[in-house]
């Protein structure tokens, strides 16, 4: 059996990740391109859907209250993660969320340095509520 590796998913590779626990990840892609991700970035821009849903709420409503612990009070920070098969990064951070796996191609999704509108491809989708988008459902 033979495995063939997609463009995306060679561009989607990391050479080097290098992970500041109180700072920022750094990921170095094979394209040459570097990415580094504040930490609060990252536990905001959590693949989770929980995360999905609150960030469409709160870029529909300003005024949405957050979590506890995601509010300005504390600093958040990795406290550790660990690599899932060859393709993620999961993220253990201080105010004990841990549930969104990082993919490679996500990661280069929610790079800081092309965010503009704070909302993903994948949080643009049909809520978590109503996988399937069916009108009516909530």
């Amino acid at each position: 059996m033979s495995y063939t590796v997609s463009m995306a998913d060679a561009l989607n590779t990391p050479v080097n990740i290098d992970l500041k626990k109180n700072e920022s990840l750094t990921i170095d892609w094979t394209d040459g391109a570097r990415s580094v991700y504040p930490i609060a970035y990252l536990r905001k821009m959590s693949p989770s859907a929980e995360m999905r849903e609150l960030r469409k709420e709160m870029n529909a409503n300003p005024l949405t209250i957050l979590p506890h612990g995601m509010g300005a009070g504390g600093q958040i920070a990795a406290i550790g993660a660990e690599l899932v098969g060859n393709y993620a990064i999961k993220i253990e951070f201080s105010d004990g969320h841990n549930t969104g796996l990082y993919t490679w191609a996500y990661l280069r999704e929610i790079d800081p340095s092309n965010q503009n509108d704070g909302l993903t491809k994948s949080d643009q989708g049909p809520s978590h509520n109503n996988p399937l988008g069916l009108p009516g459902s909530h």
